[in-house]
């Protein structure tokens, strides 16, 4: 079940997925989270950050939409106190770093690299308020400029999370590799809306937000599959993962490990669940390694 990405050993390849599972103490009453390969926490910025005004989490038919907007306590109130904590579970922490210029990730990056976490994911499916809002994960060079960016002053392995939403996938993996990324994980949530029908507008205040759940996993899986034929560094899956089938999946296509996310607020152990039933999987099909079935579904 052992996973090793950038040099960081998993002890199985699931990780619970950012902006889902907090840092991790809220889900510890359900189950002994350092059970899981790792925890990536909740999305971090520079400064705290009180989130989206109105409403934040809508359901939809096959997953939900959030607009939650990063809210978050601050990279420094982190390292204060939550990152001992989520240390103590003993599994592997990511730190997930939003920005809203690459300044921002810059001196966040910064901060984190000097503490215990284990690996950096870098979200850059924030708005850049530079670029008029637009997301620095939508255009390939805008990514490669903070990519390289942050690669100048991290410390630690990076990972940088990609958005579905960006022109090309590939060409966006494929920048932010050359760019110094160690490891890519996608997907984030995609572009998405919803409208009050009594009310007669969005009922977003952003109008605009996030889709994630198992109405995405067919996607993400195809995208996860293509971003792993193309870079030549680990890719770790995630986008609509309910399940260990699931999960198996995301693996086959390519990823060296996967992240559970929406599916833990239907089921909160969903994430053990996923590790139990790849464990199973490959005791009944005599599957000694892990690796034995990365990438096998690969043509």
């Amino acid at each position: 079940m052992k996973v090793n990405i950038n040099g960081i050993e998993f002890k199985n390849p699931v990780i619970a997925a950012s902006g889902t599972f907090g840092f991790g103490e809220e889900f510890n009453d359900f189950y002994d989270v350092g059970k899981l390969g790792g925890i990536s926490s909740k999305g971090l910025t520079l400064q705290p950050r009180q989130g989206n005004d109105g409403v934040r989490v809508h359901e939809t038919s096959s997953g939900m939409i959030n607009s939650v907007g990063l809210q978050n306590p601050g990279i420094d109130h982190f390292i204060k106190n939550e990152l001992k904590k989520m240390k103590s579970y003993g599994n592997v922490v990511i730190a997930n770093i939003g920005g809203s210029s690459i300044s921002d990730y810059v001196e966040s990056v910064e901060k984190i690299s000097d503490t215990d976490v284990d690996i950096i994911e870098l979200n850059i499916s924030c708005p850049n308020v530079k670029s008029g809002g637009m997301a620095f994960g939508i255009k390939s060079d805008v990514a490669y400029d903070v990519v390289s960016q942050v690669k100048k002053v991290c410390k630690k392995p990076l990972m940088v999370k990609l958005s579905p939403n960006a022109e090309d996938i590939v060409k966006m993996a494929e920048s932010c590799v050359r760019a110094g990324a160690d490891s890519i994980s996608l997907i984030n949530t995609l572009k998405a809306m919803a409208i009050d029908i009594k009310k007669g507008k969005p009922v977003f205040n952003n109008i605009f937000a996030g889709l994630s759940g198992p109405a995405i996993k067919p996607v993400a899986l195809r995208m996860v599959y293509e971003v792993s034929k193309a870079v030549d560094v680990p890719v770790i899956g995630l986008g609509g993962i309910t399940t260990w089938e699931d999960a198996i999946e995301f693996i086959m296509a390519g990823a060296s490990a996967v992240q559970v996310g929406t599916a833990n607020f239907v089921n909160p152990t969903c994430g053990l669940d996923v590790v139990d039933g790849i464990e199973k999987y490959m005791k009944d099909n005599n599957i000694k390694d892990i690796r034995e079935i990365k990438g096998i579904a690969q043509i």
